[in-house]
């Protein structure tokens, strides 16, 4: 497992990182809809500094009015201050509209590119089947993306914000401040702009130890996110197999194995709240103290007439703008470990994802060819495990549209290897796959995938559910025995849950009679059926698709009957050999 423990909070790698991450969506299609928004929103966010330097100018006014007793001075600094308070109020509304828009546009592109990465070649197959080195994929596109994204901009503008405000401000502390004098020891001290000396120092210092408290928060939010996502992905596991968790009465140990998930959860938990608690207790601080300083260092200024209440009122707003600019890094130092966190997890999955991706394309591994033939061959086809290990060597065989063949061969054999390499997802070995031209190819497995949704939708899949009609799909149902459904095409459920073993089997060869393709692969997709229902479906499939060829793995004798030939895995030496017939 990658640690970032190491690593600065800022360094080539960090920014590397960055600058990949978001060129994803600012070289997209959608980029210039973005920047039009990003735009709009600095302007906004501009648009409230300028409103924050008018208001501490308007609220010296008042002040002033105070002082002099001036009822007329003192109304018309009420009426600037509250059309001043209302504009603010608007802009500052609408920047964070505007930029909540433009955040869900780029999460939205960035969760479209990741899914493509992670789905559309595969990736998901390979990283989860053979190298295991990266934890929720699921949470990483969910969680980390709207992390990154929504810290992108919550950390970029912000930083603008305290950037201008810094010069807006800057210039008046220093003019309010630029005449004080002050005696020290007998001798008149006079130090232009103090009041700005005086925040870039205590910013400095304050910086400085944020960052030697601070930086533990980076390896302990990367840890974190990994930690609830498995414990949550345990839930979710034992969620998906209640049934067999209770035929096995296995209560005790989900139990007890989610409690040890969530073991790892507490102690980070434990190690981040000290952490927080060490921060906070330092930016708390900062922050009660540094309200004080300009009071302490006007008070001798104003005691001595040379300053009025409402220019130490406008110093003190002055130099909280400045200060609190200055120590943007203080105040946004949670959130800068948490940013962090999630740029190195979205970056070593897009490693990750890479990586797979190289290896298959430099393998010299199994190549799956189309030819135009119609039919599909395996020349010299040798099958081997992720280590090496042969499983099946020196295939040769050819199948023809309308041929039945049954794949036969002791457990373990490769059978199901086998499949996976016709089907593209087993890359190990090497020799060739012919597949025909253009033609559609359908694997049904023991335990079929069943979307939660409306039947409908389970028996369509992988295509959009108004792909066939209401009577095509009761008649298909109906065919395989199951009756009981037709009526239930509308109903959403988790269907994996709902159905038995065998009807979830049915279910998924009925999406067959549906689809008509041309080669069908039923790995063990009649293991759960009687063998009255078995020879239905295999009747029913040579009936209604005479055309297509059928390649069925079989563990038990009775599957090969329904089959007029034979491919037969048999030992030789170390490794199986194919016998075709």
């Amino acid at each position: 497992m990658l640690s970032v423990s190491s690593r600065a909070l800022f360094g080539r790698r960090f920014v590397r990182h960055l600058v990949r991450l978001t060129r994803v969506y600012w070289t997209s299609p959608d980029a210039l809809k973005g920047g039009l928004l990003f735009a709009l929103t600095v302007a906004l966010e501009l648009g409230t500094v300028y409103g924050n330097v008018l208001l501490s100018d308007a609220q010296r006014r008042i002040f002033d009015g105070f002082q002099s007793k001036q009822m007329a001075a003192l109304s018309n600094a009420f009426g600037v201050f509250l059309g001043l308070a209302l504009g603010f109020v608007l802009v500052s509304t609408y920047r964070i509209y505007v930029r909540q828009t433009l955040e869900i546009r780029w999460r939205q592109w960035l969760t479209d590119h990741y899914l493509k990465q992670w789905i559309s070649s595969q990736a998901y197959w390979q990283i989860e089947l053979h190298r295991k080195a990266t934890d929720n994929p699921d949470q990483r596109i969910a969680e980390d993306v709207r992390n990154y994204v929504a810290s992108a901009l919550g950390l970029s503008l912000s930083l603008l914000n305290a950037f201008a405000t810094l010069l807006s401000f800057a210039g008046i502390l220093w003019r309010l401040s630029g005449d004080w004098a002050y005696d020290f020891r007998g001798s008149h001290v006079h130090i232009p702009g103090l009041m700005m000396w005086v925040a870039i120092i205590y910013a400095m210092i304050t910086s400085w130890f944020t960052h030697r408290v601070g930086r533990r928060l980076v390896p302990i939010q990367f840890d974190r996110e990994r930690f609830e996502a498995d414990f949550r992905f345990t839930l979710v596991r034992f969620r998906e197999n209640v049934e067999s968790v209770a035929l096995l009465h296995g209560e005790d140990g989900e139990r007890r194995h989610a409690l040890e998930r969530f073991q790892h959860v507490v102690g980070n938990w434990l190690q981040l709240i000290r952490a927080q608690r060490d921060l906070i207790l330092l930016t708390t601080s900062v922050g009660q103290a540094n309200s004080l300083v300009p009071l302490l260092v006007a008070a001798p200024g104003y005691f001595a007439g040379s300053l009025s209440l409402g220019s130490v009122i406008q110093t003190t707003i002055a130099y909280a703008q400045v200060s609190g600019a200055l120590v943007w890094f203080v105040n946004a130092y949670q959130e800068i470990a948490q940013w962090r966190a999630s740029i190195e997890r979205l970056f070593t999955f897009t490693e990750e994802i890479d990586s797979t991706c190289a290896d298959l394309q430099r393998a010299e591994g199994i190549h799956v060819e189309r030819q135009r033939d119609g039919a599909l061959r395996l020349r010299h086809l040798c099958l081997t495990r992720p280590d090496g290990q042969v499983l099946v060597e020196d295939a040769n065989a050819v199948i023809k549209l309308g041929d039945h063949v049954a794949l036969l061969g002791p457990s373990g054999a490769g059978k199901r290897t086998l499949l996976r390499a016709i089907a593209g997802i087993w890359r190990f070995g090497r020799g060739r796959i012919e597949l025909p031209e253009e033609s559609r190819t359908m694997f049904v497995s023991e335990r079929p995938y069943l979307p939660i949704g409306t039947l409908r939708t389970a028996l369509a899949y992988p295509l959009p559910e108004s792909a066939f009609s209401d009577q095509r799909i009761r008649d298909a149902l109906q065919l395989l025995g199951l009756d009981a459904l037709v009526n239930r095409l509308d109903e959403t459920a988790h269907w994996e849950q709902q159905l038995s073993g065998s009807e979830q089997q049915r279910l998924a060869l009925a999406r067959v009679l549906l689809q008509e393709p041309p080669w069908i692969f039923l790995d063990g997709a009649t293991s759960g059926l009687d063998e009255d229902t078995e020879k239905r479906v295999y009747t029913v499939l040579r009936e209604r698709l005479p055309q297509s060829a059928i390649v069925s793995t079989a563990d038990r004798s009775s599957v090969a009957q329904y089959h007029e030939r034979r491919w037969t895995l048999v030992p030789h030496g170390t490794a199986m050999a194919l016998q075709a017939a």
